[in-house]
């Protein structure tokens, strides 16, 4: 686990276990709901955040999703303030997802959790990781070095589709 400092105070960043999918659907709908009416007409910030529960992230650890997370005291309880994530899509190509709280965004958070799962990405010998980025996400994304390859349309968990931008990041290659 690695401490770290935001504008906000200390958070700690680790692997998510299990028992930790309820409280990453939490931080998942949060994110949603207080940065997504920013970018999205209300009626599609409903439904991305409709399906977001538990044994979403339940299934995609089973098939070999990698997860971290950041905690924070929240009131005086620990509670996870954003997650990443780290799968591979095919070969060297890897994809990833940041979520954090609205009143965790721009603190750090975010990019200290991408930073691990592109660590983690590395490690397995990724070469570049894509995104399909809500538009919420693209400038975070674009500060962290992704860059756009097209605009279109991702398809949530409930089957509906969003507008989204497809994004690329190069990592680099440890073996030479």
């Amino acid at each position: 686990m690695t401490t770290h400092s935001a504008h906000t105070g200390a958070f700690d960043i680790r692997r998510a276990q299990p028992a930790d999918v309820d409280a990453m659907a939490l931080a998942h709908r949060d994110s949603i709901q207080s940065i997504g009416p920013a970018f999205y007409p209300l009626e599609v910030v409903e439904r991305w955040q409709e399906a977001v529960e538990g044994q979403l992230y339940l299934k995609a650890m089973d098939a070999g999703e990698v997860f971290f997370v950041a905690v924070a005291e929240i009131d005086g309880r620990s509670a996870v303030i954003g997650f990443a994530s780290d799968y591979c899509i095919e070969g060297q190509k890897h994809g990833t997802s940041v979520y954090v709280r609205g009143r965790s965004a721009r603190q750090g958070v975010g990019s200290a959790l991408l930073a691990r799962a592109e660590a983690h990405a590395v490690s397995l010998g990724a070469a570049s990781i894509e995104i399909e980025a809500s538009l919420a996400g693209v400038a975070f994304y674009e500060a962290n070095g992704f860059v756009e390859v097209r605009r279109g349309q991702t398809r949530l968990t409930t089957g509906q589709s969003m507008e989204c931008v497809f994004m690329r990041k190069d990592l680099p290659n440890l073996t030479s």
